[in-house]
This record gives structure tokens, sequence and C-alpha cells, in this order.
């Protein structure tokens, strides 16, 4: 058995048992017979599916929001964004079974068509970091494609899992269609690499586990979508509105503890700059309320675990450059106060790997050139921000900084209908928006003769 912990108060709030291996492969063979029976439901019957799904989701969104703020500390304004976005991005892709569209495509002596075939069983291997948003964001465009979803919730985090679990069935999906199973990765995940029954792994989570899970799944040519680390970079220029951009960096930062693949955990302020956006933002960072995050007024939670906690401090060593730090409560939970580490050099260990932490790096640059050149000096490129008043600049520098999701006077980085990826080590494939429907889905190709 296993015991979650929650990370506000280290209190032990619920024992959930782990599904074994032999239990893993079942669930799988399942999914698989459930499989013809789904795909064949008609499009408009499995679209009313959806949005009754979204419709249940949404009459407990309080009761789901709840269980995450005790399961991964997260602020109850948080949470209740996370369940509300399950139910919309279940609302979005109910639109999608009716546009599944092939094409035709002009052909001598016949006619062309093609068609969108659902891949199969598909195993979703979801984070402690957003465990409500991150498994909607997998099981909504698979189902809505036609495929049945074996899902494994993290270990620590597995509550918001298991009730969507069975929201889903009281509001119709068949038996065996969408299947919850908690339990380890080295277990429950490594049988979706290795069963050849799953057709497709969609796993957000560790650059280092991707690329394991992608080496297994080379074995079996097995398709796969990795949403992975990331180390982004919020670029602020002298032009800028630097109230702005130093009064929203610490939620580009900051939010959920920092334990966010999108984190802006590395600030790039133009030189000239420099002063005048640190003394705005230590006044910014001063204002986070790092608190229970059962209150209303919380902007932070804790950490998740004691062992996360060792690994964020790890970059706060003694000797640190901190320029400033916010507060945090002391006492049971594993809090770690807001930290800003200046000045930086692009070489240091904080400024080149991912912390997922409340901590943030902060280095000068000169002019454009280096800025984009500081900004992609990492193996990561998933998201970032740019702060300009110069349009132009704006448009050149998102450009030229590789990264999947970039934002322009703004932090904002993932809404459910556009698409969200990573280049480099971040991550293959694309969730969210109209392009996730091709991650779950085959192109095929059907030509009739016409001329005998």
């Amino acid at each position: 058995m296993h015991d979650v912990i929650n990370p506000a108060t280290e209190e032990v709030i619920a024992t959930v048992r782990p599904t074994s291996a032999e239990e893993t492969d079942e669930a799988i063979v399942r999914a698989h017979e459930a499989w013809p029976s789904w795909r064949s439901v008609a499009p408009g019957e499995r679209a009313t599916l959806l949005r009754r799904f979204s419709d249940v989701v949404r009459d407990h969104a309080e009761e789901l929001a709840q269980l995450e703020v005790a399961n991964a500390g997260h602020t109850i304004g948080n949470a209740r964004w996370e369940a509300n976005n399950v139910a919309n991005v279940l609302a979005y892709y109910a639109g999608a079974p009716e546009r599944l569209f092939g094409r035709q495509i002009p052909v001598p002596g016949g006619i062309d068509m093609t068609f969108q075939e659902p891949i199969g069983v598909v195993g979703i291997i979801v984070p402690w970091n957003f465990p409500m948003p991150i498994a909607g964001w997998g099981f909504a465009p698979a189902l809505a494609a036609g495929c049945t979803v074996v899902l494994k919730p993290a270990e620590v985090t597995p509550l918001t899992a298991i009730r969507l679990g069975e929201l889903a069935l009281e509001a119709g999906i068949p038996e065996h269609v969408l299947s919850i199973l908690p339990g380890k990765g080295s277990v429950v995940g490594q049988r979706f690499v290795e069963h050849p029954l799953v057709r497709k792994i969609v796993f957000t989570g560790s650059t280092e586990v991707g690329e394991q899970i992608m080496a297994g799944a080379a074995r079996q040519v097995k398709r796969v979508t990795l949403e992975l680390g990331g180390k982004s970079a919020n670029i602020v220029f002298a032009d800028a509105d630097l109230e702005k951009a130093a009064a929203a960096a610490p939620y580009g930062v900051f939010d959920n503890a920092g334990q966010d693949c999108c984190a802006r955990s590395r600030i790039l302020v133009q030189r000239s700059a420099l002063d005048r956006f640190m003394e705005l933002f230590e006044a910014a960072v001063a204002g986070v309320r790092v608190e229970d995050p059962t209150l209303e007024t919380s902007e932070m939670g804790p950490l998740i675990t004691r062992s996360h906690f060792e690994t964020v401090a790890g970059f706060v060593p003694d000797d640190a450059p901190v320029a400033f730090r916010g507060t945090c409560p002391t006492g049971p939970g594993y809090w770690f106060p807001p930290t800003v580490l200046s000045p930086v050099a692009p070489g240091d260990r904080s400024f080149r790997e991912e912390i997922f932490g409340p901590v943030v790096s902060v280095t000068s640059f000169e002019d454009e050139d280096e800025a984009i050149r500081l900004a992609n000096a990492t193996d990561f490129g998933l998201s970032g921000s740019i702060w300009t008043r110069d349009i132009g600049r704006g448009l050149r520098v998102s450009r030229g900084v590789e990264t999947g999701t970039l934002s322009v006077n703004s932090h904002s980085s993932v809404r459910y209908w556009t698409p969200f990826g990573g280049f480099k080590k971040s991550g293959l494939g694309r969730e969210l928006g109209p392009d996730a429907l091709d991650a779950f889905t085959e192109t095929k190709n059907v030509f009739i003769n016409t001329e005998d």
C-alpha cells in the first residue's frame, strides 16, 4: 500500500493500493477488447458522451479542486482552474469526433481519399506537478479520436485521476474505455512501454525518463508524445514596461512553487535596465503570498515531497549568489521561499539545469543577438517570454528563440485550443489545440479504381 501525503501538513490523507504488473496487463487487454466497440460509436454519440463527461467534471470541480489542494499542495485558486481546465478540454474535444476529416486527392483513373483511423490503446503517464490538467490533455483527444486509454497517475498524486475515472463512468463512458491504474512507473509505466497491445505512449515528466521510454518504445516502433523538461527564459528589454514586467515575473516562475516545465527560471535583462528591474522585482517577490494553500489569498504552496525539497535546496548552497528571497511558513510542510539568484553566469548550474522549484537565476545581456544566444544556451526549448514595446523586436526574437511556446508581454503559455509542446530535449509532438488529434490517429489512404 502507498500512503498519500499532504505536502502542506505532512499528514497521510489516503492509502492507495498500487496496481501490479499482472493487473496492468489485464487492464491493457480489457482496453484492447473495448476498443472496437468504442471506435464504432457514431461520431455524434461519442461527442455527446464527451460533453456529458465535461459537464460531470464541471459539476464536481470544487470537489476535485479540494482534493488537489490536499494531494498536491496546489493553491485553491489554481486547483479550481485546473479542475475546470479538464472540463474545458473535454468540451473542446467533444467537437472532434464529427470533424476527423480525411481528404479527397485528385488522381487519374479513380478516386483517392484518406481516413483518420484511431491508433488503438493509448498509455498515458501523468506527472505529479499538474495531475488533473495533464491527464485531461491526454485522455480527452485520445477518447475523441476513438482510442481507449490506460492512465497511470504519479505515485504521489493519484487521487484526482482516480476520481476522474469514476466520473467518466458516471457520465456514461463505457467500462474499460478509460482505466486509471495507480502504481509505480517501474511497474505500470514499464508495462505500457513493453506491452504490444499499447500502441501509443503519452508521457509528461523528466527528460531522463522520457529518453528511457523513447528507447523502449523504439523496440516496437511504438508511437510516443513526450513533454519533458524546460529551462525557459524571460527576456526583458530596456524598452519594455519594466513595472509590468517586474510585477509579472514572480508568477512566471514561482507559480505552483516553480514545479512547472514552463517556469521562466532564467530572467535575462538588458544591461541598461538591470538595476531598475531588480529594484522592482524585489518588491514584487516580497509581495508573493506563500501560505496555506487552502486560503483564498494563497499564491504559492509547498513543494511536493521532502526529497524534492532537498533537491531544490541543493541549487541554493550557502555560497549561492542570493540577491533576495520572499517568505514562507515554518513548521510542517515542504515550504521553500521564492529565491532570486543574481548575478548568475551562463555556465552556472542554476542557469543550465532545470530546478523545478521556486528559484530563478538573473543575468544580463547587451543586445538582441546576445539575448537570443543566451536564451538558446540550453538543451531545452519549451516555453518563454519576451518583454518589449517594439513589436518588430518581439517578432524577431520570437523567431530566433528555439522554443515551442512563447508569449510577448505576458507569461501565458497554455491555452487548450492552441498547440503546446517543445523543441530539442523538451519533447516530441504537440498536445492541445487541433494538432493533438494527429497524435492519436493514423492516416489511411484508399484508392478506388473507377475505370474498370
